[in-house]
Protein backbone atom coordinates (compact mmCIF):
# COMPACT_ATOMS: atom_id res chain seq x y z
CA UNK A 1 0.00 0.00 0.00
CA UNK A 2 1.33 3.36 -1.13
CA UNK A 3 2.08 5.73 1.59
CA UNK A 4 0.93 9.88 1.42
CA UNK A 5 2.83 12.03 2.50
CA UNK A 6 1.14 15.00 3.78
CA UNK A 7 1.60 18.64 5.16
CA UNK A 8 -1.50 19.64 6.85
CA UNK A 9 -1.46 23.92 7.40
CA UNK A 10 -3.45 24.48 10.34
CA UNK A 11 -3.45 27.06 13.19
CA UNK A 12 -2.12 26.29 16.83
CA UNK A 13 -4.71 28.17 17.98
CA UNK A 14 -7.36 26.19 16.53
CA UNK A 15 -5.31 22.81 16.94
CA UNK A 16 -8.20 20.70 17.67
CA UNK A 17 -9.31 21.17 14.04
CA UNK A 18 -6.13 19.79 13.36
CA UNK A 19 -6.32 16.57 15.28
CA UNK A 20 -9.52 15.96 13.97
CA UNK A 21 -8.50 15.84 10.28
CA UNK A 22 -5.55 13.52 11.46
CA UNK A 23 -7.78 11.24 13.82
CA UNK A 24 -10.22 11.39 10.60
CA UNK A 25 -7.12 10.37 8.22
CA UNK A 26 -6.39 7.65 10.88
CA UNK A 27 -9.18 5.88 10.74
CA UNK A 28 -9.82 6.19 6.70
CA UNK A 29 -9.20 2.37 4.92
CA UNK A 30 -7.09 1.84 2.94
CA UNK A 31 -4.67 5.13 3.24
CA UNK A 32 -1.73 5.22 4.78
CA UNK A 33 0.00 8.89 5.80
CA UNK A 34 2.73 10.31 6.92
CA UNK A 35 2.18 13.51 8.32
CA UNK A 36 5.21 16.27 7.88
CA UNK A 37 2.85 19.09 9.73
CA UNK A 38 4.16 20.75 12.52
CA UNK A 39 1.89 19.89 15.50
CA UNK A 40 1.47 22.63 18.86
CA UNK A 41 3.82 20.50 20.55
CA UNK A 42 6.59 20.21 18.15
CA UNK A 43 9.74 22.23 19.42
CA UNK A 44 9.58 23.95 15.92
CA UNK A 45 6.51 25.91 17.43
CA UNK A 46 8.87 27.76 19.73
CA UNK A 47 11.32 28.79 17.04
CA UNK A 48 11.79 32.52 17.95
CA UNK A 49 12.18 34.08 14.58
CA UNK A 50 9.25 33.91 11.87
CA UNK A 51 11.91 32.82 9.70
CA UNK A 52 13.52 29.89 11.16
CA UNK A 53 9.84 28.78 11.58
CA UNK A 54 9.14 29.39 7.97
CA UNK A 55 12.25 27.68 6.78
CA UNK A 56 11.34 24.58 9.26
CA UNK A 57 7.88 24.47 7.24
CA UNK A 58 9.78 24.35 4.12
CA UNK A 59 12.07 22.00 4.79
CA UNK A 60 9.05 19.75 6.13
CA UNK A 61 7.57 20.56 2.82
CA UNK A 62 10.08 18.98 1.06
CA UNK A 63 8.85 15.65 2.26
CA UNK A 64 5.30 15.89 0.86
CA UNK A 65 3.70 14.92 -2.05
CA UNK A 66 0.23 17.02 -1.26
CA UNK A 67 -0.22 20.29 0.77
CA UNK A 68 -3.80 20.48 2.94
CA UNK A 69 -4.85 23.94 4.48
CA UNK A 70 -8.09 24.06 6.43
CA UNK A 71 -10.05 26.64 5.02
CA UNK A 72 -12.09 28.30 7.77
CA UNK A 73 -11.78 31.86 8.08
CA UNK A 74 -9.74 32.93 11.18
CA UNK A 75 -10.37 35.91 13.25
CA UNK A 76 -6.60 35.55 13.93
CA UNK A 77 -4.51 37.71 11.66
CA UNK A 78 -0.98 35.82 12.21
CA UNK A 79 -2.88 33.02 10.62
CA UNK A 80 -3.96 34.37 7.80
CA UNK A 81 -0.05 35.57 7.57
CA UNK A 82 1.28 31.98 8.05
CA UNK A 83 -1.09 30.51 5.47
CA UNK A 84 -0.32 32.69 2.64
CA UNK A 85 3.27 31.88 3.38
CA UNK A 86 2.70 28.43 3.50
CA UNK A 87 0.28 28.53 0.17
CA UNK A 88 3.60 30.35 -1.00
CA UNK A 89 6.35 27.70 -0.30
CA UNK A 90 4.01 25.07 -1.60
CA UNK A 91 3.49 26.63 -4.61
CA UNK A 92 7.14 27.58 -4.75
CA UNK A 93 7.66 23.53 -4.49
CA UNK A 94 5.29 22.81 -7.55
CA UNK A 95 3.19 21.08 -4.56
CA UNK A 96 -0.66 20.67 -4.85
CA UNK A 97 -2.74 22.37 -2.34
CA UNK A 98 -6.06 20.70 -0.65
CA UNK A 99 -8.50 23.11 0.55
CA UNK A 100 -10.85 21.53 3.37
CA UNK A 101 -14.01 23.19 4.42
CA UNK A 102 -15.59 22.61 7.77
CA UNK A 103 -19.01 21.42 7.93
CA UNK A 104 -21.44 24.48 8.85
CA UNK A 105 -18.19 26.67 7.44
CA UNK A 106 -20.32 29.23 6.20
CA UNK A 107 -17.01 31.22 4.53
CA UNK A 108 -13.88 30.09 3.53
CA UNK A 109 -10.81 32.31 2.91
CA UNK A 110 -11.16 33.52 -0.68
CA UNK A 111 -7.12 33.47 -0.51
CA UNK A 112 -7.50 29.43 0.15
CA UNK A 113 -9.78 29.19 -2.67
CA UNK A 114 -7.97 31.17 -5.33
CA UNK A 115 -5.05 28.94 -4.57
CA UNK A 116 -6.26 25.58 -4.08
CA UNK A 117 -5.70 22.92 -6.85
CA UNK A 118 -8.88 21.01 -5.45
CA UNK A 119 -11.56 22.25 -2.55
CA UNK A 120 -13.71 19.55 -0.48
CA UNK A 121 -15.48 19.66 2.17
CA UNK A 122 -15.54 17.87 5.67
CA UNK A 123 -15.75 13.88 4.79
CA UNK A 124 -13.41 11.18 4.70
CA UNK A 125 -13.99 9.73 1.70
CA UNK A 126 -13.74 13.03 -0.08
CA UNK A 127 -10.38 13.88 1.35
CA UNK A 128 -8.33 10.92 0.98
CA UNK A 129 -9.76 11.03 -2.41
CA UNK A 130 -8.68 14.02 -3.29
CA UNK A 131 -5.45 13.17 -1.49
CA UNK A 132 -4.69 10.36 -4.00
CA UNK A 133 -6.19 12.23 -6.93
CA UNK A 134 -3.68 15.29 -6.12
CA UNK A 135 -1.05 12.94 -5.09
CA UNK A 136 -1.14 11.25 -8.69
CA UNK A 137 -0.88 14.55 -10.94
Amino acid sequence: MRTYNIFISHSWNYSNQYQRLTELLKQAPYFQHKDYSIPKDDPVHNASLDRELEEAIENKMNFCSVIIVLAGVYADPSYSKWIAKEVRIAQKQSKPILAIEYWGSERTSQFVKENADKIVRWNGSSIVSAIKELYDK
